[in-house]
């Protein structure tokens, strides 16, 4: 490539990478001193890999492969000026230049002639096409490279590769998304999460709706703290916000074939391509199976798995640089048995086994056994799909209209045993039908001047309809220990209603007052009212009681009707942030904001507290962030990090009634969590790419004066103000990748992935019963393929996941008589993955 445009291209691409560096946090504790020799190991194992890359560097290298020898383990998709300027709601990575510098190198390219740099990776976080790293936000960005080369393709395996996150999952249902210790609060129907999750720019109301496989994903983008005032809806601890690939120009086809341990079986297929010169369309689907890897010994399955399947089509118009539409529906459909919990352990009491002894029963008391005993098993069964439009008008000066219209339903039907191989309890649990209906506007002024402005408006709708059942055996009197007949072959049900309108504006402004100084002002102003009735019916089957079973009838299944039920609030969000390019690769950033969620409504009979106690308040967050941003050493390196404090008042979480043995919602006091993140992404040699990321997090109740109070202590309520005991929120989180490939032969070549997480130990329900602590764990994947560069497009790879077959815990859960019940992790599980591109 001629000096000229090379230098030009350089010059744009530095333009657009920053980043930052901030100090590390001093560790002296037992559990950092833990965390830091697993991290030893795997730098030692780095170094040699490094080292190795360095030995084969110096090699002759295919052209093409010099191409790519940037890109961490793929050919990256290029995100053309045009396509930049002409997309104001989509994500993508800018490697063509390199790519195509490496190119001109010719075939006598080696590793001291060329060497890689980090990508520019592309964002619309603020609603315009700019480098991550001009973002003066703490964010993470997972490209398709970073997704395919951990088989990473459920959302639960996020949290293995993003700092400060937490994701507990049971089943579609009881899944919740946690950023830096908040908003773990799964299974409410009647209150929407407090991280954000966003499917190609549309709201997805129930964290359960993202319980799929991924599929034909482009970019992930993790923004943490509180949101609203550029898009959609206001959330208080962050955005997870996932964007799909568009319909291409040019034809794609693609076929994909995985088989791995414990029946693991998954095919995916997708078709791109135009279908006249100003619309193009793109169709993908997948199907997977696995058996489960947890042993039913009542009857020698296996469960914990099942079937999923999806479809997704898309229409992409492109009239001009003036307007373009994007048509989307997607459809995806789960049946399994996902949502078998194994025995954790009895409490303090050990009354659990007890009463199992009672009915005959000997439930599997060793978690690491991977077994239940389970006469009538556990299953789900999920259908979910929905449509979007999202309309572009660029204007003579630029300016952009962007207009996104969604519906989305969401069916979920559950069944649950009583974790027995007698028949106590039959079925037990809640299922849910969702229906949302969203609209937004957005107004985005011309890029370039010195204030550009985001303004726009914001309308959600949602029906839900819920119905809490039981259906109890002929032995659930003598194991609750009740009097004769007063529960034995009794069924419940109790459906709930609810109706939710929101509305919202919201615009943010950046004053670019000097060559190095932003500064943003952004506000938000939502009011939703919500309605909500729950009817309890009465009670069916059983025998005809009078007396005490009759009273304890009634009083765990009698007929109840909350009447109706209200809830309106007007919510404000606001921020100010200041960035200051301190050199042309590093920026300092910080920021104030203020978030809000409005209250929710439980959908379930409530217990002893009555009416009252089924209307939760709001949830209202302070956030304080300070960052650095930097991109060094001739672009080989990208180290960000940022000192973090959030206080929220009126923290909303789950809790459990051990009377009803039911979970609710309610106002778990003030919240303070504050920190120290850390990033880092470096490509010391041709083809190898590092990351890194690890954040530390003390979070705390600052007051919370009637918690429930745990087995061990006596009580209703407890204190635990001032404690570091939050659901599922560790204090240290680290991850670790690696990604290397380089030229074995003519046309082929072999690339090696492997990443490593670390999560601390932690509490996994709300009454920090020491009985109930998630301990420490680490969990490490690889995987080595070989692809070919020449001729036709195909992919080989062998995997492992978990290869050192850690016994873990992602989430705990509160069961009767003060016994705890657990999700234990994925054993170690290898496999194969196959892809043929034509």
């Amino acid at each position: 490539m001629p000096a000229a445009p090379r230098a030009a291209i350089q010059t744009c691409i530095g333009r657009a990478r920053q980043g930052g560096r901030a100090p590390p946090h001093p560790n002296n504790n037992n559990e950092g001193n833990i965390l830091i020799q697993p991290f030893k190991q795997t730098a030692l194992t780095l170094a040699l890999l490094a080292a190795y890359a360095g030995h084969a560097g110096a090699a002759q290298a295919n052209p093409l492969v010099a191409a790519i020898a940037g890109a961490p383990s793929s050919i990256a998709l290029g995100l053309s000026a045009n396509e930049a300027g002409a997309d104001a709601g989509t994500t993508g990575t800018v490697e063509a230049a390199n790519a195509a510098e490496g190119a001109q190198a010719g075939t006598g390219a080696t590793a001291e002639s060329f060497v890689g740099a980090v990508q520019t990776v592309l964002v619309t976080t603020r609603r315009r096409v700019e480098s991550s790293q001009n973002v003066p936000t703490p964010m993470t960005v997972l490209g398709e490279d970073a997704l395919e080369g951990t088989r990473t393709y459920r959302v639960q395996d996020l949290q293995q590769l993003l700092p400060s996150t937490t994701i507990n999952y049971v089943h579609a249902r009881q899944l919740s998304f946690a950023v830096r210790g908040l908003g773990n609060n799964p299974a409410s129907d009647g209150l929407e999460g407090s991280v954000g999750i966003y499917l190609d720019n549309v709201y997805l109301a129930r964290p359960g709706m993202a319980a799929f496989d991924a599929l034909d994903v482009q970019q992930l983008e993790l923004l943490r703290g509180p949101q609203g005032t550029l898009f959609g809806k206001n959330t208080t601890a962050g955005v997870l916000n996932i964007s799909t690939k568009k319909p291409t120009s040019t034809p794609e086809r693609s076929v994909e074939l995985s088989a791995g341990q414990f029946g693991y079986v998954q095919g995916k297929a997708v078709l791109s391509g135009p279908i006249t010169e100003t619309l193009s369309g793109r169709f993908s689907a997948y199907k997977t199976h696995d058996d489960g890897y947890i042993t039913n010994r009542y009857n020698g399955d296996k469960v914990q798995g099942g079937d999923r399947q999806g479809v997704r089509g898309q229409l992409l118009y492109e009239p001009g640089r003036e307007f373009s539409l994007r048509l989307i529906a997607d459809y995806n459909e789960e049946s399994s048995n996902n949502g078998t919990l194994v025995f954790y352990n009895a409490g303090p009491s050990g009354r659990a086994i007890a009463q199992a002894a009672l009915v005959g029963a000997t439930p599997v008391l060793d978690p690491a056994q991977r077994a239940v005993s389970l006469d009538t098993g556990s299953s789900v069964t999920v259908h979910q799909g929905g449509a979007s439009a999202e309309a572009s008008w660029t204007f003579a000066n630029d300016a952009k209209l962007t207009s996104i219209t969604a519906w989305r339903r969401w069916n979920f039907v559950p069944r649950n045993d009583d974790g027995l191989p007698v028949p106590v309890t039959l079925n037990v649990g809640a299922s849910a039908n969702h229906e949302q209906f969203t609209q937004e506007l957005r107004w985005s002024t011309p890029t370039g001047g010195a204030v550009e402005s985001v303004f726009g408006g914001y309308y959600y709708y949602q029906e839900l309809s819920n119905n809490s059942f039981t259906v109890n055996g002929p032995l659930a009197d003598i194991y609750n220990g009740n009097p004769a007949g007063a529960w034995s072959n009794v069924s419940s049900t109790a459906p709930g209603e609810l109706r939710v309108n929101s509305y919202a504006l919201f615009g943010q402004s950046t004053w670019h007052a000097t060559d190095k100084l932003d500064l943003t002002a952004g506000v938000r102003a939502s009011y939703e009212d919500k309605w909500a009735r729950v009817v309890r019916n009465a009670p069916t089957g059983g025998a005809t009681v009078t007396g005490a079973a009759l009273a304890a009838r009634n009083g765990r299944y009698g007929a109840f009707d909350s009447g109706d039920l209200t809830l309106t609030q007007a919510s404000p969000t606001a921020l100010l942030s200041a960035g200051y390019r301190l050199q042309p690769t590093v920026l300092l950033y910080g920021s104030l904001s203020h978030g809000e969620k409005s209250g929710g409504i439980n959908l379930a009979v409530p217990g002893a507290g009555g009416v009252a106690s089924m209307l939760v308040g709001a949830e209202r967050a302070n956030a304080l962030e300070l960052g650095v941003k930097s991109t060094l050493l001739d672009n080989r390196l990208q180290l960000n990090g940022n000192l973090f404090t959030t206080i929220v008042h009126g923290y909303q979480s789950n809790a459990y009634d051990p009377v009803s043995r039911t979970s609710y919602l309610t106002n778990a006091g003030d919240v303070r969590t504050r920190g120290l993140e850390l990033e880092a992404i470096a490509t010391p040699f041709r083809g190898l790419t590092l990351r890194a990321n690890g954040s530390f997090n003390d979070v705390s109740y600052l007051r919370y004066t009637n918690a429930p109070c745990a087995p061990e202590k006596t009580g209703v309520f407890c204190d635990l103000s001032g404690r570091n005991a939050l659901v599922n929120a560790p204090r240290w989180i680290g991850n670790l990748g690696a990604q290397y490939s380089r030229a074995v032969a003519e046309g082929l070549q072999g690339y090696v992935n492997g990443n490593y997480a670390y999560r601390g130990a932690t509490y996994g329900t709300l009454d920090a019963s020491e009985y109930a602590k998630i301990p420490a764990y680490s969990v490490s994947n690889f995987s080595v393929g070989v692809r070919s560069t020449q001729g036709a497009a195909w992919d080989v790879s062998l995997w492992v996941k978990n290869a050192f077959d850690k016994h873990y815990y992602t989430s705990l859960w509160n069961s009767g008589f003060g016994s705890y019940n657990a999700v234990i992790g994925t054993p170690r599980t290898a496999g194969i993955t196959g892809r043929y591109e034509f």
